[in-house]
């Protein structure tokens, strides 16, 4: 990407600051940091505690289970939000918890399942649009704020979470962590380090939902009108 008029545009903003352009920047070190504190000493046990606590408050239904019973548990999932149609991911972590020959299963029996492979997108966006659940893997999880990370590409589409009447979230306990300032620091150094980072980072916090007139909290405005967390232990 070719960036066009960027050293006039700088020169121009420092000139109307009334100083010399800037061309280092020294990270600030603050006395007093707070936000590093808060739950900073729990354990992995006790963030899903805390998680679990935030998802009564953001209407989001919360189960635990291992790696062995994740199918079970997501077939009563399904099952309770009466899902016909379902669109997920192609995401390895697929393989890595059992879960391609689950939903080969589903398909067998009946269930129209839409891999989001990352070739016409359109066609995806639009499936989303129609299906009953949408399934994702959480990336990070804040505990905090009830909320799952989700690093998007071709084959995992923001619409994914977005679009379907019911979400559902499958958190691998490995990616809790006690807030949203931990979850940008694991973001910078991840970038600092080389790593690949997609440009575009959703954070969803349960279903959704506005308060925007006269306070009153509706849910399911514009998106899925539940959200179910499934936390996975090794």
């Amino acid at each position: 990407m070719t960036i066009k008029n960027r050293e006039s545009f700088l020169n121009h903003v420092a000139e109307q600051l009334g100083r010399k352009r800037r061309t280092k920047v020294t990270r600030p070190t603050w006395s007093v940091q707070p936000q590093l504190d808060v739950h900073k000493d729990l354990s992995q046990d006790e963030l899903i505690d805390v998680l679990k606590k935030q998802c009564e408050v953001i209407h989001t239904q919360f189960k635990r289970t291992t790696t062995d019973q994740l199918s079970h548990v997501l077939k009563e999932t399904i099952q309770a939000y009466q899902g016909k149609s379902i669109v997920i991911p192609k995401d390895k972590r697929n393989d890595q918890y059992g879960l391609t020959s689950f939903f080969n299963k589903l398909q067998l029996n009946g269930l129209d399942i839409h891999l989001w492979d990352g070739l016409n997108g359109k066609e995806h966006v639009e499936f989303a649009e129609q299906a009953d659940i949408g399934i994702t893997f959480s990336d990070l999880t804040l505990a905090e704020s009830g909320t799952v990370t989700l690093f998007h590409n071709k084959a995992n589409g923001r619409t994914l979470s977005l679009l379907p009447q019911s979400y559902i979230a499958i958190i691998p306990s490995s990616t809790l962590v006690p807030r949203f300032t931990q979850a940008a620091q694991l973001i910078r150094e991840r970038r600092k380090n080389g790593e690949d980072v997609p440009s575009c980072v959703s954070f969803v916090s349960g279903p959704s939902n506005s308060a925007d007139i006269e306070m009153n909290l509706i849910v399911g405005v514009h998106g899925p009108v539940a959200a179910t967390y499934i936390v996975v232990d090794p």
